[in-house]
């Protein structure tokens, strides 16, 4: 009994790890597609045509993501915002975008 608990929790140990490798090729992804807007502008069409082939499916699915066309519409606001995914995720620009928001509630 003991080695089938230590062999599901080695399993899903592994399926984490998996999981977060595929979510650094989304935000890989992503930050490519910015950087494309931003040189040729067309970003948010990249990242479209990314996230609906089915390699972008693929990736977007063993990163936990639903691969649906709502997820695809977010990925092109997000680039069409232009904000790369290291400073979106730091706590600097949460703290940023929540005190606009608080600004224009008042």
């Amino acid at each position: 009994m003991k080695d089938f608990v230590d062999g599901t929790a080695f399993n899903n140990e592994q399926g984490n790890r998996a999981r977060k490798l595929f979510a650094a090729v989304v935000l890989a992804a992503l930050d490519d597609a910015i950087a494309d807007d931003k040189k040729y502008g067309n970003g948010p069409e990249q990242i479209a045509r990314w996230a609906r082939s089915r390699d972008g499916r693929e990736v977007l699915t063993c990163a936990g993501i639903d691969p649906n066309e709502r997820v695809v519409k977010g990925l092109m606001e997000f680039v069409s915002k232009g904000i790369r995914t290291s400073v979106a995720l730091s706590r600097e620009e949460s703290e940023r975008r929540n005190a606009a928001q608080h600004a224009e509630a008042a």
